[in-house]
C-alpha cells in the first residue's frame, strides 16, 4: 500500500484530488491529508471519505519543522503532493509576506523533511520516492493576445506577489533535483475549476453572486483570457506524473479552454437559466444586467495559455471536459449543495472542524 502525504488537502484542488484516489484506487492506497485549515481549508470537502481507515487527517502548518518532521518519521511516505498554498492574486497583493511565508518557507520545510527522510547513506535516494509540487502557469508572466502559448521552456516573469512566490518555490525544488538529485516533478497547471471552489475565485463567486441577484464585478474590460481546466482532469494529470513522470522534469497541464473573463460569465448566466427550472424564483434575479465593471486589478496579466504538448507526449495525458459540460457538471454540483456554498459564505464551514475535532 503506497502513502501519498497530501499538503493542502482540504482546499479546492487537493480535496478534489483526494476524492478522485480514493475513487481510482480504493483501499489500495493510504492518503495522510495535511492542512492548516485557513480561510480556504474546509474540511466539509471531504466529508464522504473521512470515515476511510485509509485516510487520516491532521491539522498541522507545513512551515512547523518539528511537526512536518514527525508525520515523516511517524510514516513511511512514498508520495508527497504539495498543494498547500496562499493562492489568490488579490490577496497577495494586501499581504505578501503570508504568501512568501506559507508558499517559499513551508516548500522548503516540506523539501528537507522529504530528503532526511528518503535520502541513503550514499547520497541517493530510495527508490519509488517522489515529491509532487503543484504550481501555476501564473509564473510564466502574461501572453500577447494574438498568440503563444506557455511552454515548460517558457523563461519564468511573475506578475503579482503571488506568482513570484510560486516562482520562488518552483526555484527550491528545482535546486533540490539540480543539486541532490532529489526526486521530484513540478506541475503548472491553468486555472481550475469544479466542485468545492471558494467563491472568492471567478466562476464560483460569478454563479453565487447571479442565483441572489448580485453584482458580478469584471476587472478592467473583462477581456484579460485564461485557459481553463476542469478539475478532476488536473487531478488524473497529477496521479499520470506521479506514476509515469520522469524524474526531474516539469509538467504543464492546460485545459485547451482559452476563454475571456467577460465571456465565461456570459456562459455562466446562460447556462444558469437553461439549468433553472421553471417557477424557480432565482430565475428572476440572473441577469446578464447583474455584470458592474470595476477598476482593474494592479499588475493584471492580460492573457494565460498552456501548451500541455509534453505531458501528452511523455505520458498520455490531455484534458478531456470541454469547458461548457465542465461548467454544467460545476453548477449541477452548487445547486445539489447550497448548504456548502451558505457555509462557506457565512463562515460557518470552520465549524465544522470545531464539532468533529472537539477544539
Amino acid at each position: 500500500m503506497k502513502t501519498y502525504l497530501v499538503t493542502g488537502g482540504a482546499g479546492f484542488i487537493g480535496s478534489n484530488f483526494i476524492h478522485y484516489m480514493f475513487g481510482k484506487y480504493g483501499d489500495e492506497i493510504r492518503i495522510i491529508n495535511v492542512d492548516l485549515l485557513t480561510y480556504a481549508g474546509n474540511l466539509e470537502n471531504l466529508k464522504e471519505v473521512e470515515g476511510r481507515d485509509n485516510y487520516s487527517f491532521l491539522k498541522v502548518d507545513i512551515c512547523d519543522k518539528k511537526a512536518m518532521e514527525a508525520i515523516f518519521t511517524e510514516n513511511d511516505i512514498d508520495y508527497v503532493v504539495h498543494f498547500a498554498a496562499e493562492t489568490h492574486v488579490d490577496r497577495s497583493i494586501r499581504n505578501p509576506e503570508v504568501f512568501v511565508q506559507t508558499n517559499v518557507l513551508g516548500t522548503a520545510v516540506l523539501l528537507n523533511c522529504a530528503k532526511a527522510a528518503w535520502e541513503l547513506e550514499d547520497g541517493s535516494f530510495r527508490q519509488g520516492k517522489k515529491f509532487l509540487h503543484v504550481s501555476t502557469d501564473e509564473v510564466y508572466g502574461s501572453l500577447e493576445e494574438d498568440g503563444g502559448y506557455f511552454y515548460e521552456t517558457t523563461p519564468y516573469a511573475p506578475h503579482s506577489p503571488y506568482s513570484a512566490s510560486k516562482a520562488s518555490s518552483d526555484m527550491l525544488v528545482k535546486s533540490y533535483v539540480d543539486t541532490y538529485q532529489f526526486p521530484a516533478n513540478i506541475t503548472n497547471c491553468s486555472n481550475n475549476y469544479g466542485p468545492y471552489q471558494f467563491p472568492e475565485k471567478l466562476i464560483p463567486l460569478m454563479i453565487n453572486n447571479a442565483l441572489h441577484g448580485k453584482p458580478l464585478p469584471v476587472y478592467g474590460d473583462g477581456k484579460n483570457v485564461r485557459d481553463w481546466l476542469y478539475v478532476d482532469d488536473h487531478a488524473k494529470a497529477i496521479d499520470m506524473v506521479i506514476a509515469k513522470g520522469r524524474l526531474g522534469e516539469t509538467y504543464n497541464v492546460g485545459g485547451h479552454n482559452e476563454k475571456q473573463n467577460l465571456e465565461i460569465i456570459h456562459i455562466i448566466i446562460e447556462t444558469l437559466l437553461e439549468m433553472l427550472p421553471e417557477g424557480d424564483k432565482r430565475r428572476t434575479l440572473v441577469s446578464k444586467d447583474l455584470i458592474t465593471y470595476v477598476e482593474d486589478r494592479k499588475g493584471h496579466d492580460r492573457r494565460y495559455a498552456i501548451a500541455p504538448d509534453k505531458i501528452k507526449a511523455e505520458i498520455g495525458w490531455e484534458p478531456e471536459t470541454m469547458f461548457k459540460d465542465g461548467i454544467r457538471q460545476t453548477i449541477a454540483w452548487y445547486f445539489a449543495h447550497e448548504e456548502w456554498m451558505e457555509n462557506v459564505t457565512s463562515g460557518d464551514y470552520q465549524k465544522y472542524y470545531k464539532e468533529m475535532y472537539q477544539v
